[in-house]
């Protein structure tokens, strides 16, 4: 039974597509740029809102350009972050039941940090013990920082964070998440519901899957 849970948010407890492609679709007509699909936008997310604008954007964009859709997009999406998300089917029964048997729980994420707080507060109220998005102060995934300090402040002590990697796993659904995890010195359990396909997954490095959360929660409780 691992004591510690770090999930990663998008793809992985919420499905936040709709509302990501929304907001970012928004910003770039409202500068006469190309809108792009659900499917596009899928396999752009994951490398934090920079990186989904920068490949959202026609190439040769201007960089005033790009800069300016990417302050439109955080607005709108700050405000609409949460109009259409909702968490896949059997999560909040899965955290309920983790929740229950004591074990700590933390979120961390690319997306930015406010709209982390935001959905952490009005869907999951409470249920998360640390909850981590992309700050100017925190590298973003896939370096580890952001991980380790989520153990830290899930032990409540930096000097018991090593010990608690032993006790604690990885969870995610894309090969930010697998590289996240290796950097972490975690294991890592990629779920199959979210922005990436198990082919894609495999070829990233990614090992052990489920397709369901009573699954993932027997592995995690060792049931």
């Amino acid at each position: 039974m691992y004591r510690y849970v770090v999930f990663d948010m998008d793809g992985t407890i919420l499905d936040t597509l709709t509302d990501v492609t929304n907001s970012l679709n928004w910003a770039l007509q409202k500068h006469g740029l190309p809108m792009r699909t659900q499917d596009e936008v899928r396999h752009m997310v994951g490398n934090g809102v920079q990186h989904l604008v920068e490949s959202a954007v026609p190439k040769g964009t201007p960089n005033d350009v790009v800069a300016a859709v990417l302050v439109d997009n955080k607005a709108h999406y700050t405000a609409h972050c949460n109009d259409t998300t909702q968490p896949y089917p059997g999560i909040m029964e899965l955290l309920r039941h983790l929740k229950d048997a004591d074990v700590k729980l933390a979120v961390v994420s690319n997306k930015p940090d406010n709209a982390v707080q935001d959905l952490v507060r009005d869907v999951f109220k409470g249920i998360f013990d640390v909850a981590l998005g992309q700050t100017d102060s925190i590298p973003r995934k896939p370096h580890p920082e952001m991980v380790h300090l989520a153990l830290e402040r899930l032990t409540d002590d930096v000097s018991t964070h090593e010990s608690a990697v032993e006790k604690a796993v990885y969870i995610g659904d894309s090969e930010v998440d697998i590289q996240t995890a290796t950097n972490a010195h975690l294991p890592v359990l990629l779920v199959l519901w979210g922005f990436r396909t198990k082919e894609e997954l495999e070829e990233a490095g990614g090992q052990t899957f489920f397709s369901d959360t009573q699954e993932l929660e027997r592995t995690l409780l060792g049931d």
